[in-house]
């Protein structure tokens, strides 16, 4: 049997002992313990403690000596250092996403490197032309021979060839493609032999014949292909098999490599935490270019600062307006709708600015999630009529035409004329600044002030925070004119956030629980995609929530057996090494708990106590403890064998348990 095998069998029969299911089903609040006996062993929360429990809330996990720096430092001090980032040096990070060139690109600039399908019709359609820089000239070509191979597989389905000529036709088909591969295979190997320079310019001047020859060669052979090349020849290749993807899974990646290996952690907890409250879906069309400047300008400036800057510029992204269609929005009284100026003048009728099959009118999609997700939530006190009234305000508000850039434009002839009445407030007909008003308007509401304290509190304190709590945070929100960085500190000053039935009690969701395995074992990503594709199986894709909601805070949404399951797969691939691109040392775990492993020692409860301790930081249940304790003697662990009893235990697989247990899925 082998090791994935093994480990699954493993898996199984740790899930029947309890260990997986039992113990968050029957103890979802006390790793094993009650809630009483929890608080009284807890008490005040000594300095190991509060070290801990700010690093679980704060950060997306400890790194191995957190805790002991951050005592060194004092808890209040590190907190401080963290509420301003600008002040954290950052440069091992800023090294790592040098790899990740379509970060620092603006949207244009991405739209014209990785092309999108409309711009290849557009070439093909006779309507644009090639440009003429080579390296960006190969990614067209590539594109354009397969939207013409498309087109003519379409012809051919709709042609009707006698049952003959079909059958010769399959014949002659199959001849060529046996002789095409064996072809295309020698072709690969000469390929992956030439230096990383030599093969990149191969690659470039295929003609349409041998690319077509070659593209089943080299499906799955990406990283072959590509080894040794400088991360823009990296880009250009991915690009010519699909160009549309290329910057979405970049900016995939740099999430997780700024999770796990920032300083600046709590603005990374932050940033995850707008992207989610503004949530923009990755996969609708545009989005997927629109996103990467969504987060390096929009969303990662504000992250500390006055909710109100926050809210226009999420209103004003190309993000957020195409993803709810705000862009396509006409008012019914505006000149687009009626050929009439607000002057009165009668002008000859434009189009609007809009996709074939969508219809032209008044889009009430961001008016709706901006007051009821973003601002003053579903109970807020807003009316239907209130809706309607916002997204008249919002027309207009739209996009520059793709020559123009996509970027934000007020368009005056969109916009509907005449006054509009908001939550009681009287909205004077002055084109944009009318969306302005409202922002403010909405920015200093009382229910904004309190939806965004309870889901502030929601992240760090408790899934049900107290009332107290959040009224406490929702006071400071409009005393201090949304200062986020404020409104935090209210929280952290608060005794509900020190609590002890709190501490240790919030389930991480899979996005955590991910991240907070790779910070703890210390792991070296040099590729995140494995990482990303784990995630999916989760269900939390990274930017992959379609509904403008956004992914759930609470426990409830993440704890089922089978996505318990899913975790401790995880936990065991990360452990024992099988997640590509990610490189985990079990040596270093045991080095920093000054255990040394000879070949032949048994899997020892020593060594189980040094585990715990590095990945657990000690607090461990007696019942996962023993749980695992029992299974020590296991050939898949102790790897014994009557013929070979000297041999190591497998040290990376009780890792792996361990991160898959109770303790490390709660923060």
């Amino acid at each position: 049997m082998n090791l994935l095998a093994r480990i699954r069998r493993t898996v199984r029969r740790l899930a029947l002992a309890g260990l997986v299911c039992g113990v968050w089903i029957s103890t979802p609040s006390g790793f094993g313990k009650s809630k009483e006996k929890q608080a009284a062993a807890l008490g005040s929360l000594p300095d190991q403690k509060r070290a801990l429990h700010v690093l679980n809330r704060l950060t997306f996990g400890p790194h191995p000596g957190d805790v002991e720096r951050v005592k060194a430092m004092g808890v209040d001090k590190w907190i401080e250092q963290q509420l301003h980032p600008e002040r954290i040096n950052d440069s091992e990070l800023d090294t790592r996403l040098r790899s990740l060139p379509t970060l620092a690109m603006s949207t244009p600039e991405l739209i014209e490197k990785f092309p999108p399908p409309e711009a290849i019709r557009a070439i093909a359609d006779g309507k644009q032309s090639l440009p003429s820089d080579r390296v960006e000239r190969a990614v067209y070509v590539a594109q354009l021979e397969r939207y013409e191979e498309k087109q003519e597989r379409k012809q051919e389905s709709n042609s009707n060839p006698t049952d003959v000529d079909n059958g010769l036709e399959k014949m002659g088909r199959a001849a060529t493609t046996e002789a095409e591969g064996i072809s295309a295979r020698r072709k690969l190997e000469a390929l992956l032999e030439m230096p990383p320079d030599a093969r990149f310019e191969a690659l470039l001047v295929l003609s349409p014949e041998q690319r077509r020859a070659l593209s089943p060669a080299f499906k799955g052979k990406n990283e072959e292909l590509t080894a040794g090349m400088t991360p823009r020849q990296h880009e250009v290749v991915m690009a010519m098999g699909n160009p549309q993807e290329v910057a979405a899974d970049e900016l995939r990646q740099a999430k997780l490599l700024r999770e796990t290996y920032s300083e600046r952690q709590l603005q990374e907890v932050m940033t995850d935490f707008w992207l989610n409250h503004f949530n923009v879906f990755i996969g609708k069309g545009m989005d997927r270019y629109f996103l990467t400047a969504y987060e390096r300008d929009v969303i990662r400036p504000h992250t500390l600062g006055k909710f109100e800057d926050l809210l226009v510029a999420t209103a004003e992204s190309p993000a957020m307006l195409f993803y709810l269609d705000n862009w396509l929005s006409v008012g019914p009284n505006s000149e687009k709708a009626t050929g009439v100026s607000a002057s009165g003048s009668r002008r000859r009728r434009a189009s609007a600015p809009r996709k074939p099959g969508k219809r032209v009118g008044l889009n009430e999609n961001y008016g709706r999630e901006l007051m009821e997700l973003h601002t003053l939530g579903v109970n807020g006190g807003y009316t239907q009529k209130d809706v309607t009234e916002v997204a008249r305000v919002f027309t207009g508000w739209t996009l520059k035409p793709p020559r123009e850039g996509r970027e934000f434009t007020f368009d005056e002839r969109m916009h509907d004329p005449g006054e509009k009445i908001v939550l009681g407030h009287r909205i004077k007909y002055r084109g944009k600044k009318e969306g302005l008003e409202v922002l403010h308007i909405l920015a200093h509401h009382p229910s904004t002030a309190k939806l965004v304290s309870t889901k502030l509190a929601q992240r760090f304190v408790s899934d049900s925070p107290s009332a107290t709590l959040v009224d406490r945070m929702a006071r400071t929100f409009l005393k201090k004119d949304g200062d986020i960085r404020e409104v935090l500190k209210t929280m952290l000053d608060s005794p509900e956030f020190w609590g002890k039935d709190d501490y240790r009690a919030k389930v991480k969701t899979p996005l955590e629980f991910v991240v907070s395995a790779l910070r703890v074992t210390q792991a070296d990503i040099t590729d995140a995609r494995a990482l990303t594709q784990q995630l999916q199986r989760m269900g939390m894709p990274l930017y992959g929530m379609q509904p403008p909601t956004g992914y759930s805070m609470k426990a409830e949404a993440w704890v089922n057996s089978s996505a318990l399951l899913e975790r401790m797969n995880f936990a065991l691939a990360l452990s024992t090494g099988r997640l590509k691109g990610v490189h985990v040392d079990s040596a270093v775990w045991l080095a920093r708990e000054q255990v040394s492993l000879a070949v032949g020692a048994p899997a020892s409860q020593e060594t189980l106590d040094a585990l715990e301790s590095c990945l657990l930081a000690g607090e461990v249940s007696e019942q996962t403890h023993r749980t695992i304790a029992a299974r020590l003697d296991d050939p898949e662990i102790s790897q014994r064998r009557l013929d070979d009893p000297a041999r190591a235990p497998n040290v990376s697989l009780i890792a792996g348990l361990l991160l898959g247990s109770p303790e490390f899925q709660r923060r």
